[in-house]
């Protein structure tokens, strides 16, 4: 630690000061209380060590003054038996504690120690908080991967802007958890949070679900009904599977979008709405903008901050940390025990519903155990013929790029030997130009004959 000692008494300071060096401490040290606060108001230290009688500055009015520049500043006082209330009230001003004359300074040694232990329990809980605070809005999201790491950065990112956010995701990664994740952290969460799903409602009813209608729309309109888009007014509106999104509905969603006004069916006022806009899809909208099947230009709209979400296959580690928090949830507080070869299938496993499959094959092995205090692998992984198929992943399966490269540069070394290292032709052969040629040589080590010639010269 880095200590300052203001005290008068040499005979004190000297030694102290040698202790404390010998201790492993930084010791600066001065006689007058006014010039120990002239160096705290220009150089940081961790500890102050003063008397409470000084000439000058007293040690109380140095404690308050020090305190008021670095509240964080560990000060010790030393006093006589006739100051003691003095130290006592000092300690209620922030002080440390106190230490009477005479006193060794091991004591004092001692004192710097448990200063120096709170001080590193102070820093711990600070980063605690500052990770709870980093996790606090994310719901139940679990995950420790890079891929998982990257969509936590992301949301925190985006959740204090109100762009439009297209989160793309298989079925079962848990797209409307990471809406309401956006939310929570955004200046909107105060607000409601509305979601609705395309797939979930006939085409039929899904304008009157987002725009609601006015009394006398239609036949069995009786009253007057309030849409969910109207209802999320202030806060954010999550529309899933936007992909299953008829093109007519399109057309009215994008107004919402540009002008941020709806209409109730039936009616002829528009609205204002204040929304923050979320969607979802479970598969490319880019594909189905070129099959006609999707607005280009709502594409773009929603398409603003693309959020990808990856597949559980992708999550590598996750896993283990998604089943124990499942176990507690449908355990009623119940331990099971999971073999590790049983959790080593787990994540070979292809997972083909995601985070959504995993929690109901959880759920399902703690129904089927019984009075077993073990999960079984057939309860977990082994559903179908088709499922098991997807068992039989090797540990270790290399990227699609990696496996093209090594084909071209296998492909090119066996062209350059049958042309016998004659650039120009092996480059017309592989229908590239000799530039390019020269270029996937250099990225991929090949050399050629010419290559070898020179290093030997």
């Amino acid at each position: 630690m880095k200590v300052l000692i203001a005290d008068d008494e040499r005979t004190i300071t000297t030694t102290l000061q040698d202790d404390l060096k010998d201790a492993g401490h930084e010791v600066l040290t001065v006689a007058a209380g006014d010039q120990a606060l002239a160096i705290l108001e220009n150089e940081r230290f961790d500890a102050l060590i003063t008397d409470l009688n000084m000439p000058g500055m007293k040690g109380d009015e140095l404690l308050r003054r020090a305190k008021a520049i670095d509240k964080n500043l560990s000060v010790i006082l030393i006093t006589g038996f006739g100051t003691i209330e003095s130290a006592v009230a000092a300690m209620k001003e922030g002080a440390f504690d106190y230490i009477l004359k005479p006193f060794l300074n091991e004591q004092i040694v001692l004192l710097l120690q448990k200063a120096a232990r709170l001080r590193d329990l102070e820093t711990e809980n600070l980063v605690l908080r500052a990770q709870i605070e980093e996790i606090a809005g994310f719901e139940s999201l679990i995950g420790k991967s890079t891929p998982m790491q990257d969509v936590f950065r992301t949301i925190k990112t985006v959740a204090r802007t109100d762009s439009n956010i297209l989160i793309v995701g298989e079925t079962g990664t848990g797209k409307e958890m990471i809406a309401r994740a956006i939310h929570n952290k955004s200046g909107r969460r105060a607000k409601p949070l509305v979601a609705i799903s395309c797939a979930a409602i006939p085409s039929s009813l899904l304008e009157d679900e987002l725009f609601g209608h006015e009394k006398g729309a239609y036949t069995d309109a009786r009253d007057r009904k309030v849409g969910r888009i109207e209802r999320a007014e202030g806060g954010t509106f999550f529309l899933d599977d936007i992909d299953d999104m008829p093109l007519a509905t399109q057309v009215k969603l994008l107004r919402v979008l540009q002008e941020r006004e709806i209409e109730r069916l039936g009616g002829e006022k528009t609205i204002k709405v204040d929304i923050r806009v979320i969607t979802a899809t479970k598969v490319d909208l880019k594909d189905l903008v070129r099959q006609g099947k999707f607005r280009e230009d709502l594409f773009y709209r929603l398409n603003v901050v693309p959020l990808r979400l990856p597949p559980l296959r992708e999550r590598t580690g996750d896993i283990p940390l998604l089943t124990k928090h499942f176990v507690q949830r449908y355990g009623q507080g119940r331990a099971y025990e999971i073999k590790p070869e049983v959790m080593e299938a787990m994540e070979t496993y292809y997972w083909p519903g995601n985070v959504r499959e995993l929690e109901h094959a959880i759920e399902r092995a703690i129904a089927l155990a019984g009075q077993a205090t073990f999960l079984k692998r057939e309860h977990l992984v082994e559903r179908s013929p088709s499922h098991k198929m997807a068992l039989n992943v090797p540990s270790k399966i290399q990227p699609l790029r990696d496996v093209v490269e090594e084909a071209e540069r296998e492909h090119i070394r066996e062209v350059l030997k049958i042309t016998a290292d004659h650039r120009a032709q092996a480059a017309s052969l592989l229908g590239i130009s000799r530039k390019n040629l020269w270029e996937k040589m250099r990225l991929y080590g090949i050399e050629g004959v010419e290559d070898r010639a020179r290093d030997d010269d």
